[in-house]
């Protein structure tokens, strides 16, 4: 998901999927502060996907080529 003037945005669910886990974990992850997130004007999460990547590279939890979708 990407707004019309800001940053790249991704549910919880993709996110989870990219690094194996439950979409709680994600939600937990955001409660921690590891992740940034925003909540939609329907109280939906949204994660950014700079804090993925950042994530990524900070933990070697993936390779950052090839592992991540297009964009993030």
């Amino acid at each position: 998901m990407t707004t019309a003037d800001g940053p790249k945005l991704l549910r919880p669910g993709e996110v989870a999927a990219m690094f194996g886990v439950n979409a709680k974990t994600v939600a937990r992850w955001a409660k921690e502060g590891r992740i940034r997130c925003i909540r939609t004007p329907g109280g939906h999460m949204r994660i950014y996907a700079e804090d993925v990547h950042a994530l990524v590279v900070r933990d070697g939890a993936m390779q950052a080529t090839g592992d991540l979708p297009p964009g993030v």
